[in-house]
């Protein structure tokens, strides 16, 4: 039976789902990162909310841990990069309280216009400013949203509804899909310059951090207020309490800090910000979606494979992963093949695919044949971290799907070209599940892969199948099966054999002195 170690606190709810789905689950919140670090040995899933922090140091220790499931959309408390590298996937649930962090967002723009925290804060004071709170309407107004994603499209429609013009900007927005949501895309620099109001929702990143600094206030309407309520470190802080000092910025509401739990910043005391402690996804609604879904999809995965919200491997639903799994098995048998046959560095890895599997999801298809492929040199490679291994390398990866497979119903090749030549295999499924190597370097054969391989190169003369045969049997090898393949009578040719046991390094250097024999190596799977 799997098992997670929920590290934060998580809706009961959710603990009952992966006892109810077979995964056995500890909840023990609180831990600190040492505790944490001695903890972790032993189990199969983590799951996290924001309080604990999945550092290198902490993915280090966990040996054995296969899956990282953050019960919310940020991911900044876990170091991605080394996860990884060390083939942990890491998932989160974008979607579960977008909604909720968009009402916020709302929300807080209702309190900037109309001043309510302040005004609230002086009525209850027993004083009765109304001349005081002079706010704006924002009916007629127009609204910049910077990232037009899943939380700021539901923004943008809000906004719609409040009879605010919406401009968006967002690299990945295509114009049809703005048209569609009644928005009008537009550039960064014209977005500061028509918005009347500015609301974030990007994730920090190297290109975000800091986009709201003092050069782009200085682009936007005098007047202007300024909402984040995505992630901190979005707005640089001091510059915008400078620009709040002397008017150009009229108010800004912050859900999120730079520094978190934000017990000072630059904002803090200003008469025109609102702050709230990253409410956003604060909701009695929202925190149990989030734990249930996150509880589902790691539950999906250690038990069926299957990946939904993965920020480092490509998506495998749960209708997809049985009829992967075959192909699946194939392809890392096939990298590992052409892997465990190439000596010298690779340069690119092709991965093709015909008939009918080119009809499927083949994302994750090539990423285990590319463990396949890096197994042999690496061992600790897998589909998480198979794809960081060729890019640290400098391996180009091609995939390419022809509908059409004129031999077989469906077919997988794989095609490394090394710095010496190239080097190709490709297999098949029979009776849908039972893989089948069909052709190695462009020869035709026909052989099913064993534990212990003996793969040899030679020319098509006669003499080779008896004195092969020979050399195993006289030291003691016992042959299961016994393939060849060729091209044309008398050129180079292919023998692929099976034997019971592992084949000893003397035994190889034997065979490869055979006649006609151009090389021989061990194989094993």
């Amino acid at each position: 039976m799997p098992k997670v170690l929920i590290s934060d606190k998580l809706s009961p709810a959710a603990v009952a789902i992966f006892a109810e789905r077979g995964v056995e689950a500890d909840l023990r919140p609180g831990l600190s990162p040492d505790e944490l670090k001695a903890a972790l040995p032993g189990y199969d899933g983590l799951a996290i909310r924001s309080a604990t922090k999945v550092t290198a140091d902490v993915v280090a220790a966990a040996d054995g841990l296969k899956v990282v499931g953050r019960a919310g959309i940020g991911v900044d408390n876990v170091d991605i990069a080394a996860a990884t590298a060390k083939g942990i996937v890491v998932m989160n649930t974008p979607f579960g309280n977008a909604i909720t962090t968009a009402e916020h967002t709302i929300a807080m723009m209702f309190s900037l216009a109309r001043q309510i925290p302040q005004a609230d804060a002086s009525t209850q004071a027993g004083k009765w400013e109304k001349s005081r709170f002079m706010g704006v309407e924002l009916t007629g107004k127009t609204l910049g949203v910077i990232g037009c994603g899943n939380i700021g499209s539901i923004v943008a429609d809000r906004a719609r509804g409040l009879k605010m013009r919406v401009v968006a900007y967002d690299p990945f927005l295509s114009q049809d899909r703005a048209v569609s949501m009644g928005v009008e895309k537009v550039e960064l620099d014209e977005l500061f310059a028509r918005a009347d109001v500015v609301t974030l929702h990007v994730p920090n990143t190297e290109a975000t951090r800091h986009m709201i600094d003092a050069a782009a206030i200085a682009k936007m309407k005098r007047g202007v207020r300024i909402l984040n309520c995505a992630r901190g470190g979005l707005v640089v802080e001091e510059d915008l309490r400078a620009a709040l000092d002397d008017g150009q910025v009229a108010g800004a509401a912050f859900d999120v800090f730079a520094v978190e739990p934000a017990k000072e910043s630059p904002l803090f005391g200003h008469p025109a910000v609102v702050c709230t402690p990253h409410l956003g996804a604060s909701t009695a609604e929202a925190q149990e979606n989030v734990a249930l879904q996150i509880a589902e999809q790691m539950s999906d995965y250690l038990l069926t494979g299957a990946v939904s919200n993965a920020l480092n491997m490509p998506s495998v639903s749960a209708e997809e992963a049985p009829k992967l799994r075959p192909y699946l098995h194939l392809a890392e048998q096939l990298g590992s093949f052409a892997g465990q046959i190439t000596e010298s560095a690779i340069k690119s890895a092709t991965f093709e695919f015909q008939g009918e599997v080119a009809e499927l999801n083949c994302r994750p298809i090539t990423a285990v044949a590319l463990t396949g492929v890096f197994t042999p040199l690496l061992q600790t490679v897998n589909m998480v971290s198979a794809p960081i291994v060729a890019r640290e390398r400098g391996v180009a990866i091609a995939e390419t799907k022809r509908e059409r497979c004129d031999a077989y119903h469906t077919l997988i090749r794989v095609t490394l070209e090394t710095e010496r030549r190239t080097r190709s295999v490709a297999g098949t499924l029979f009776d849908g599940e039972k893989p089948r190597i069909v052709e190695i370097e462009g020869v035709p054969l026909e052989a099913e892969v064993t534990d212990h391989m003996l793969f040899v190169r030679n020319q098509d003369k006669p003499g080779l199948i008896g004195g092969l045969g020979t050399v195993l049997g006289d030291a003691g090898v016992n042959i299961a099966s016994f393939h060849l393949g060729r091209r044309n009578a008398g050129e180079d040719a292919v023998a692929l054999v099976a034997v019971d046991e592992a084949l000893p390094d003397d035994l190889l250097t034997t065979v490869s002195g055979l006649p006609n024999v151009l090389s021989a190596k061990a194989l094993r799977f």
